[in-house]
């Protein structure tokens, strides 16, 4: 029996019962399972890096396309139902077809993504190629976590966790920065920068071809498209916490995507390209600091520090952008990341807890369906409200959000407890 407020010593390498879709062959666990966690782990940041790269080109389009603060608002909301209905089709996927060609498809999709976004000559495009990368986001927050979560090793007991939840960090930040440089100082960085995406999605596709598969396929893609939302019963007392963490921290990233253009112009008087960059990348980028350190804590304590933390770093967001102050805004920006940091890896390893291997790829479904809702649903909110209130208006409504995601953490949260194991001659389940 694993000890509460860990995760399971099978994480990683556990077999499963009725199910064997995504039990580890004795070939993977011997051998191959540094490379593919290696080939997963990287494709992972680099699908989230170019899925970061419009942001400092969005004011590219606003100066040369016509394009306005709520089209860009309308495309960051594209993006996230690509991700959603993703999420809700394609969640169990990899089940079926497997871990490695569903990583495969994700990288396909993002360099589609990525493709028709050389091409924006205005909206309709734009919108496009953000849902088509959404898509690829969506299906990488489920086959490749699920990859890592397979190929990952068992000690540290929390890598697992904070590589799932953090790589996305990593790209964001990495692939942010990136376009933001080439678009500052660079010419015609409005195609480089897809191209260079492009190139990097290729060499990921050559990791993944090298690297194992970690799952057994399983008969039943078809019937798996249905949107099936599936959390284990064990986790699901844990689920109103870790949705109160998940959705207040994401609205956040949300509302960076969209408004931080906004913002380096408006609050802090510049379009440089590379300041909206590391405006970006300050509110990712310190999450992966934090992920690790919530790992020190049981996930419930974890969940209320992080959360103090990002209410606290929120709080200096509206002060940064109600005083105009560049430094405190871009320090209260990374307090705030290092409190989501926590908060997330530490919900999603509440909820991985004594999880089946078969039940991996749906639960991390479910955990980044909540992620990317959160997200849109305040995103499509305020990308109509910025028609009639200026930016710091709004910014408002999202720490309204943050308090009382933090709020309802401090009150509830809760530690996972062993989740009865499933037999895999009788199918039946027994208390650990």
């Amino acid at each position: 029996m694993s000890e509460a407020g860990t995760p399971p010593k099978d994480v990683s390498n556990g077999t499963t019962g009725p199910d064997q879709a995504s039990a580890p062959t004795a070939a993977v666990t011997a051998a191959g399972r540094p490379r593919a966690f290696v080939a997963a782990s990287i494709s992972l940041v680099t699908v989230f890096a170019a899925s970061a790269s419009p942001v400092p080109v969005y004011n590219v389009y606003r100066a040369e396309n016509g394009v306005t603060t709520a089209d860009i608002s309308v495309s960051v909301v594209a993006y996230f139902l690509g991700t959603i209905v993703a999420l809700l089709c394609l969640g169990r996927i990899a089940n079926h077809i497997g871990r490695r060609p569903a990583a495969l498809a994700t990288l396909l999709i993002v360099a589609a993504g990525a493709a028709v976004l050389i091409g924006v000559d205005g909206v309709v495009p734009l919108v496009a190629g953000r849902l088509l990368m959404g898509v690829g986001a969506g299906l990488a927050s489920s086959a490749l976590t699920t990859y890592i979560v397979d190929a990952a090793p068992t000690r540290p007991a929390w890598l697992a966790s904070v590589v799932s939840s953090q790589a996305s960090m990593v790209g964001l930040t990495a692939g942010s920065l990136a376009a933001g440089a080439l678009v500052q100082y660079v010419a015609n960085a409005r195609v480089i920068v897809y191209a260079v995406m492009i190139a990097l999605l290729t060499v990921c596709v050559v990791l993944l071809l090298s690297a194992p598969e970690t799952g057994r396929p399983a008969p039943g893609a078809w019937a798996s498209l249905r949107p099936r939302i599936f959390v284990p019963p064990h986790a699901r007392r844990l689920l109103p916490v870790a949705t109160a963490a998940f959705a207040s921290t994401w609205a956040m990233g949300g509302f960076y995507q969209s408004f931080v253009p906004t913002i380096a112009r408006d609050q802090l008087g510049t379009d440089n390209a590379l300041v909206v960059a590391l405006l970006f990348a300050a509110y990712m980028a310190p999450s992966v600091v934090g992920a690790p350190l919530g790992g020190r804590f049981s996930p419930a304590a974890a969940q209320r520090l992080g959360m103090s933390v990002f209410v606290v770093g929120v709080a200096g967001i509206l002060t940064g952008l109600i005083t105009a102050n560049a430094p405190a805004l871009v320090l209260a920006t990374a307090v705030a990341s290092a409190g989501q940091g926590i908060a997330v890896s530490s919900s999603m390893r509440a909820l991985l807890h004594g999880t089946e291997p078969a039940d991996r790829a749906p639960v991390m479904s479910a955990i980044f369906l909540i992620c990317y809702s959160g997200a849109m649903v305040p995103n499509l909110v305020a990308g109509q409200l910025s028609h009639v209130v200026g930016t710091v208006e709004i910014a408002v409504g999202y720490g309204v959000l943050a308090l009382l995601g933090a709020l309802i953490t401090l009150l509830f949260a809760r530690n996972p407890v062993d989740a009865p194991r499933r037999n895999p001659a009788t199918h039946e389940t027994t208390q650990p």
